[in-house]
């Protein structure tokens, strides 16, 4: 099961943050202006009760380009402003750069609106502490109870100790410097033709522009957002789009962002899809080799391949596995030291450059290999050859139908079969309503198998729980 439906703290059950903050339809609950406002009121009076006396605490606040951050950021802004909290305004950028700003700017609260890589339908809420990474399970939970709280509105500030809002014109400046910093002195991307897909969402500007100016011949794509077109047939979610452009523009590496930029997917100049895994496998190698490498070895989730798991221990390396969801990567990496963590779906965590997913630094990483090799990425970049694996996700309306009994004795049947030559794994996701069916093992038939006739067990049930209703 997954973290916004199992986790507790005591015996509080988290109601509205999932894996990755709040998310949910634009403008229908948790999603309305009104959860914003309470929101920014609970979380401002939480980070104001920590402030050092006569301090007035700053929250910074970024969006994608969805048409409802127009709705959600101005209710934030007043949730903040209402206890007494100024709040610094940058636009669009993406989630990374925010948890930056948050700590070069010194402020005690970073906002990020976004939900990532889904449709412009959605929206989200992510939070970042003083320190630029996201708010524990406990701090969380903090915010639900107040926001609860019917005295709430009895705590609101004076109005002579209101907050203040401003805009600021030169975020998207330091993110982009702060990018082109993490990139190897003495190398350049002189030569190299690069595809960028933006997803029309929160990177459309600064990813393109990180590129240039570090000298590669940049081929844009996703970067005319509309408020309605982020994700839409592009993007990290979408990677055809790029790999298409790869191929037909003859580019050395295309790059695939997320709606929010936190996460990436890229292929190499044949148009091959390079995951997350692989870009883990290469990182951490290249990392090990120069002495940079913490903690001897990355942090994962349980999605990632075991044949990274196997790669790593040929070189000494370990895998430490979390459960879905970069900000357990991240709490795991901080708790143990390490600074290379990531998913298969290509979040990764460079922490002495960043301390969240940042899709465009990764990249970076990724070009320096491959600058630095003078080979071609698909040389390069693929590091591994996976073992087979199955991934089929089943929608369902209503209560989670792995609790329902044939459910049970299906998955029972399936760690069975595959108790030899693979392992079997089952999640809610924490940002929709769907069931992930995922195995893997030495059998590709087996594997297929297993995992179709246990998705269609689900899938069966779901819908006859659904009719029911």
């Amino acid at each position: 099961m997954d973290a916004a439906t199992t986790q507790r703290s005591g015996t509080r059950r988290r109601k509205l943050f999932g894996t990755d903050g709040i998310r949910g339809k634009a403008n229908s609950p948790p999603m309305t202006a009104g959860v914003g406002l309470r929101l920014g009121q609970a979380a401002g009076l939480l980070f104001k009760r920590t402030a050092k006396r006569g301090h007035r605490p700053l929250v910074v606040i970024g969006k994608d380009t969805r048409l409802s951050g127009y709705m959600i950021e101005p209710a934030l802004t007043a949730g903040f402003v209402s206890v007494g909290l100024d709040v610094i305004l940058v636009g669009p950028l993406p989630t990374p750069a925010i948890a930056m700003l948050t700590r070069s700017m010194r402020a005690d609260l970073g906002v990020m609106v976004s939900a990532s890589h889904n449709g412009f339908e959605d929206n989200g809420i992510k939070l970042f502490g003083p320190d630029g990474w996201k708010l524990s399970d406990e701090m969380e939970l903090e915010i639900e109870a107040m926001m609860d709280d019917s005295a709430l509105p009895d705590r609101l500030a004076d109005p002579r100790d209101l907050g203040r809002a401003r805009r600021i014109e030169d975020a998207a400046g330091r993110y982009i410097e702060t990018a082109k910093a993490s990139f190897p002195r003495g190398l350049t991307l002189d030569g190299l033709k690069v595809v960028i897909d933006c997803a029309n969402g929160a990177a459309y500007r600064v990813a393109p522009t990180v590129l240039a100016e570090l000298g590669a011949e940049v081929v844009r794509l996703g970067v005319s957002p509309d408020g309605f077109n982020i994700n839409e047939g592009c993007g990290s979610t979408r990677p055809e789009t790029m790999r298409s452009a790869v191929l037909e523009h003859r580019a050395q590496l295309g790059i695939a962002l997320d709606g929010d930029a936190d996460r990436l997917i890229l292929a190499d100049e044949t148009g091959a899809v390079i995951d997350g895994d692989q870009l883990l496998a290469l990182i951490a190698a290249r990392w090990a080799e120069e002495g940079k490498l913490a903690g001897g070895g990355v942090v994962a989730t349980v999605m990632s391949n075991m044949g990274l798991e196997r790669f790593l221990a040929a070189r000494g390396l370990t895998l430490h596995r979390t459960q879905v969801g970069d900000r357990y990567v991240a709490e795991l990496m901080r708790a143990k030291g390490f600074n290379v963590g990531g998913e298969q779906s290509g979040h990764m965590i460079l922490s002495d450059f960043a301390t969240t997913g940042d899709g465009l630094i990764a990249a970076l990483q990724a070009l320096a290999a491959v600058v630095a090799s003078g080979r071609p990425a698909s040389e390069v970049c693929r590091q591994f050859t996976p073992l087979p694996q199955r991934l089929r996700n089943v929608r369902f309306q209503g209560a989670s139908p792995l609790a329902a009994a044939p459910v049970r004795e299906a998955i029972a049947d399936a760690e069975a079969a595959l108790a030899r030559t693979g392992r079997l794994l089952i999640r809610k996701s924490g940002t929709e309503p769907v069931i992930r069916v995922m195995a893997e093992g030495e059998d590709e038939s087996l594997v297929a198998r297993v995992v179709d006739e246990l998705a269609a067990v689900i899938e069966r049930h779901a819908s006859a729980a659904a009719a029911a209703e």
